[in-house]
């Protein structure tokens, strides 16, 4: 307890601030890269769910376009999503704006990733415990499969961290996360070019 209210949050600022500081070229630069391929706007914002329930506003570098169909609808992720949008999420440098997030306290550098407002109703009682802690950037359901796995499997790892959070399980996520970056593994669900959205337990 004394460690994720008060020690963690404390790694998480420092490390944010230091790590936004150095990354400040490399921000430069995809934004630059981003309006060149076509992006009339670099960040996607989107409300989330935070600790304990708490809706905030997400950053990310946007991979996706906003073209639209004949009717107005936005055309599927498959269909806007573009090539250096698609590299971006490989490398997973459009994380990189939640350093924002962490910074101001809407989330932290581990946890269970935030999800949309939609999804609220449709949890269990257990899964609603992942809203115990502040989300993170990376978490142990990230390093366990990501976006390769199911939402039941997600959410019993996103629980389990919950139930076993600590600053060594912590440094252990962290470690995998940048060999999974490296890997670029677990990007997409099979079939899909992001991951199929939550309809509840079926």
């Amino acid at each position: 307890m004394f460690y994720s209210h008060f020690i963690k949050n404390l790694l998480d600022c420092l490390a944010a601030f230091f790590a936004l500081v150095l990354l400040l070229p490399l921000i430069f630069v995809l934004i630059v890269l981003l309006f060149i391929t076509g992006h009339r706007t670099v960040f996607f914002v989107q409300k989330r769910v935070g600790r304990n329930g708490r809706v905030f506003h997400l950053l990310k570098f946007k991979s996706m376009t906003d073209a639209r169909d004949k009717n107005g609808q936005l055309l599927s992720d498959a269909e806007r999503l573009t090539s250096f949008g698609k590299w971006l999420r490989r490398s997973s440098l459009d994380e990189i704006p939640q350093l924002v997030n962490v910074l101001k306290g809407d989330m932290s550098l581990v946890g269970p990733r935030p999800l949309l407002t939609e999804y609220m109703p449709l949890y269990s009682e257990e899964q609603q415990k992942r809203h115990l802690v502040k989300p993170g950037i990376t978490g142990w359901a990230q390093v366990n499969g990501r976006n390769a796995i199911s939402w039941t499997k997600k959410f019993e790892l996103d629980v389990w961290y919950v139930n076993n959070q600590s600053f060594w399980l912590d440094c252990k996520i962290i470690f995998l996360t940048l060999g999974r970056v490296f890997r670029s593994e677990g990007i997409n669900q099979d079939g899909n070019a992001t991951m199929e959205p939550f309809r509840g337990e079926q």
